[in-house]
């Protein structure tokens, strides 16, 4: 199973999101199939998920934003967000996380790519 880090931002938005049942939910999901999030183009690996939250239906769940890279390193639980409350993530987002990305890689790796 892969590890998991919950990093700042997720921690603060998760529990506006999601119930205690559901977070433990999206953890072992992810720590089980890493891959199941859908890239994120012009990102450098993030991936978004898609979650169904009680009574809302996938469309109108919540949506996980994460970066995994392999299984060496951890998968990062970036943010999260409501699908009512914004559609997607915006183009300056996506720029601001290709670098958050970057920075974790190289952490990891040892090396900018």
């Amino acid at each position: 199973m892969q590890t998991i880090v919950e990093l700042p931002e997720y921690l603060r938005k998760v529990d506006a999101v999601l119930g205690d049942k559901e977070k433990l939910e999206v953890i072992d999901m992810l720590a089980r199939n890493p891959l199941s999030g859908v890239l994120l183009k012009g990102t450098g690996g993030i991936r978004k998920l898609r979650w169904q939250r009680p009574g809302s239906g996938k469309r109108g769940g919540a949506r996980v934003i994460y970066y995994f890279c392999s299984s060496s390193m951890p998968l990062f639980l970036l943010t999260i967000f409501a699908k009512g409350d914004r559609s997607d993530l915006s183009k300056r987002e996506c720029h601001e996380l290709a670098e958050i990305a970057q920075m974790l890689r190289s952490r990891y790796t040892g090396r900018l790519s």
